[in-house]
């Protein structure tokens, strides 16, 4: 396929036929003046050594010339290649969680680009084996379909983000099904599904979904990112996410849930603290899987053509100075441009056209292939740089790494790719590119630019002690630096700063636990004399009670005895009514 990468250059060819025209009118006046002078014929008898040709000749070359140079500045291209490889590999597809917990800073710099820098890992270590790309929250979609473009998938991950996916949460059985749907139908190669998240699944069913990815022969690994412990979410100026009562939610990492999904899918479950120890057991388990001959499409970038146009270009200049506008009288016998009535002379000048020909299409044919070969990654630099400059830093962004691919060791190309990085916020994996490049640099000036970015990057996220670091290494490569002076000196005010701040804050701490500690005590102390009176008062109570008891057995005794007091004096009294009612009895009768 070929295409014109800058076209709007081609709409300077219209300068052609104007040119044409001019020439024309010229030659026109030119034979009137002619006239004047006389026969036409006769003059031309007197200016023997002046040709008719060889101008219009000399000027058609050099409009050729110029055509051409205006085709080279359209920079013309050709592409894409596709080949076809065999490869001794396995199919990785990447589950990558992207939803709003991931953002929680419990590892620095926070979940996502932690993930980010692990698959970057990941891929730099792949070298026959296909990866895939799946990004998920409440919903999963495809970010990169399963291919051994190795570049395209880096390519992909720097733009992921939480807002590309609009339904929030986490659904990961969402994400391992479309994962076992995503791979080839090749059978005998070894699938795995890696699932990047902090656990905290909020749909169910996942365990269930990596028990079926299991039981059609692929295993799911688990790389668990964040700590336990939990942390809150950042929204930005400082603030952090409230859930509908307005307390700050707290996310943590959920290693139970990880190991049972890890479990279930016949994999493993590999806690994220360091990237290194996790790439390694990644590694080794991966390494477990069955590799078989897969098939690869490689799609190739678009080749620059210009080099092939210049060489044309040059060989027209260079043929145009050649020939002179008189005729050489050492070459009058084999001149191409003479008119002969003989047919011999006529053959013999279409020979040696034909052989001027034959020799510049030979020439061209030759150095057509030496010059069509892929983009170096100067020139890849250079593209970047111009869009770099057009403020496309994303665009950017995909040249710089396509040339880092090409050549890991271009000083220039990690320090664009890191500047690129730095202008889109992506600070981690923009300080990793920045020291690459200072590294790779034997300019002490580029490499005093390169530590002055860093430090830049890390006195905006308040890691004074590393910016402090950085300014100094700047220094040492380019002492008359003021810019990284002032910076240097600014740094460690705000480093003081911080530091009395945070010393206040420990202060302020220290004195309002000191505070909440005694009125602790005081409420202790309160609430223990309030338990003490009420164990007293509650003795009291139960002493009342007692006594009360006590009284009333005696009064009832009192009452007991006074009843059967009276009871005694009662039947006396009757005993002594009866015995005085007999008497009368007998007397009343007698």
């Amino acid at each position: 396929m070929f295409r014109f990468e800058d076209p709007i250059y081609l709409y300077l060819l219209a300068v052609i036929p104007v040119l044409v025209i001019i020439r024309l009118l010229m030659v026109h006046q030119q034979k009137k003046r002619l006239r004047r002078f006389g026969d036409p014929e006769l003059v031309r008898q007197l200016m023997p050594d002046v040709s008719r040709i060889r101008p219009a000749v000399k000027f058609y070359l050099l409009l050729l010339a110029l055509s051409l140079l205006i085709v080279l500045v359209a920079r013309p291209q050709f592409g894409t290649k596709i080949s076809h490889e065999k490869r001794t590999g396995i199919e990785t597809i990447i589950a990558m969680d992207v939803s709003n917990s991931m953002l929680a800073e419990d590892v620095a710099p926070c979940r996502l680009d932690r993930s980010k820098m692990m698959v970057e890992n990941l891929v730099d270590h792949f070298t026959n084996d296909k990866i895939g790309l799946i990004v998920f929250a409440g919903d999963a979609f495809i970010q990169l379909p399963i291919t051994s473009d190795y570049v395209s998938a880096k390519m992909f991950l720097s733009s992921i983000s939480p807002s590309m996916i609009a339904t929030q949460g986490t659904d990961i059985a969402a994400a391992i099904n479309m994962a076992v749907n995503s791979f080839t139908k090749q059978e005998g190669v070894g699938k795995a599904i890696i699932v990047i998240t902090d656990g905290e699944d909020h749909e169910g069913r996942a365990v269930e979904a990596a028990k079926d990815a299991k039981a059609r022969g692929m295993r799911v690994y688990v790389l668990g990112v964040g700590s336990p412990n939990g942390a809150p979410i950042p929204i930005g100026d400082g603030e952090f996410l409230k859930d509908n009562t307005g307390q700050t939610v707290m996310t943590g990492l959920n290693e139970q849930m990880c190991r049972e999904l890890a479990q279930a899918g016949g994999g493993a479950y590999i806690h994220v603290e360091n990237n290194s120890n996790a790439q390694q057991q990644l590694d080794n388990e991966l390494d477990k899987l069955a590799k078989k001959e897969i098939e690869a499409t490689i799609y190739s970038d678009y080749d620059e053509q210009f080099q092939a146009v210049g060489i044309l270009v040059l060989l027209l200049l260079i043929l145009e100075i050649c020939i002179l506008e008189v005729k050489n009288p050492f070459l009058r016998r084999i001149s191409l441009f003479k008119r002969s009535e003989k047919l011999e002379v006529r053959g013999e000048r279409i020979a040696h056209a034909r052989l001027l020909l034959f020799i510049v299409i030979s020439l061209i044919s030759y150095l057509l292939p030496l010059t069509s070969s892929a983009q170096t990654d100067r020139q890849l630099v250079r593209q970047g740089n111009k869009q770099f400059r057009m403020g496309n830093s994303a665009e950017a962004e995909v040249l710089y790494r396509k040339a880092v691919e090409k050549n890991p060791r271009n000083a220039q190309a990690n320090y664009n790719l890191g500047n690129a990085l730095m202008l889109q916020r992506k600070d981690s994996l923009s300080l990793r590119q920045l020291d690459a490049a200072a590294k790779l640099e034997t300019n002490p000036i580029r490499r005093a630019q390169a530590y002055h970015n860093m430090g830049v990057i890390c006195q905006q996220r308040q890691m004074f002690g590393e910016a402090i670091e950085a300014y100094k290494e700047s220094l040492r490569n380019n002492p008359t630096d003021h810019e990284t002076r002032y910076n240097l000196e600014l740094c460690k005010r705000q480093q003081k700063q911080q530091q009395q701040n945070q010393q206040n804050k420990d202060d302020k701490d220290n004195k309002d636990n000191k505070d909440k500690q005694k009125q602790d005590q005081q409420k202790q102390d309160e609430q223990q004399k309030k338990d003490e009176q009420k164990k007293n008062d509650q003795q009291k109570q139960d002493q009342q009670k007692q006594d009360e008891q006590k009284m009333s057995r005696e009064n009832a005794e009192q009452m007991l005895n006074a009843a059967m007091q009276e009871e005694k004096q009662t039947q006396e009294r009757m005993k002594k009514a009866q015995q005085q009612s007999g008497k009368r009895v007998l007397q009343k009768n007698w």
